[in-house]
């Protein structure tokens, strides 16, 4: 059914082409040795991952900074262990953890076969939230960035998705239309709903297996991609 009518595709990098799950647990594994740490990785990793989540939306909705999410998210993590770190600790941790982050590049299963599967038959574009000097590290080295014909990141757009520009001046980047335009990403409220708004179809990622309402098209596996494209 899409098909027919669709000549460009976006797709989302964290969590949808990119192991964000499995890249960032290796960061910190390095990052905790580097710093001496003192704590379970996998306690800690199980009480990031919501805290993280929850800044990001905050994020998203222009309600803390960059630099706020980068503090918050670890600040509030040790917290959970009864950890106080001075900032400039948790400044230091930061930093590092960005830094380690590009190093591993584990893709999602399925990831490299849908994008050759696409990639004669459509331009590809990726749309991200995420900070803009690291996603372009993250493309290059995992050995997809000449896969995409643009990237966009909310960073050089000045809002982050789910906001309309940052939709339209991807699609303006791209020199395609929101009909002709499909976004495939794992968050309903940034990626899906965000780019209905703006009319371009979408393909809703279920990475975190949650329960849909909504009459979407959603996968759950990658590969499945190709039922619809």
């Amino acid at each position: 059914m899409l098909k027919q009518s669709i000549t460009d595709v976006f797709f989302d990098l964290d969590h949808t082409l990119w192991d964000f799950d499995r890249n960032s647990q290796l960061a910190f594994q390095r990052v905790f040795v580097k710093h001496q740490i003192q704590l379970e990785l996998q306690d800690f990793i199980r009480a990031y991952e919501p805290i993280n989540l929850r800044y990001w939306k905050l994020y998203r909705e222009e309600k803390v900074t960059k630099e706020q999410l980068r503090r918050g998210r670890l600040t509030e993590t040790f917290q959970q262990f009864s950890i106080a770190y001075p900032i400039e600790t948790i400044d230091a941790l930061a930093v590092a953890y960005i830094d380690e982050l590009p190093i591993d590049n584990h893709l999602l299963e399925g990831s490299m076969e849908v994008l050759e599967y696409l990639k004669p038959k459509y331009k590809l574009h990726i749309i991200t939230n995420g900070f803009k000097e690291v996603q372009h590290l993250k493309l290059a080295n995992s050995k997809i960035a000449p896969f995409f014909e643009t990237i966009t990141t909310s960073e050089e757009v000045g809002v982050k998705k789910p906001n309309p520009l940052v939709f339209k001046t991807a699609m303006k980047k791209a020199k395609t239309s929101a009909e002709s335009s499909i976004m495939i990403g794992d968050s309903l409220e940034a990626d899906i709903e965000g780019a209905a708004a703006v009319g371009m179809n979408t393909l809703f990622y279920n990475y975190r297996k949650e329960q849909l309402i909504d009459d979407i098209y959603a996968i759950d596996q990658l590969i499945e991609i190709k039922n619809f494209l």
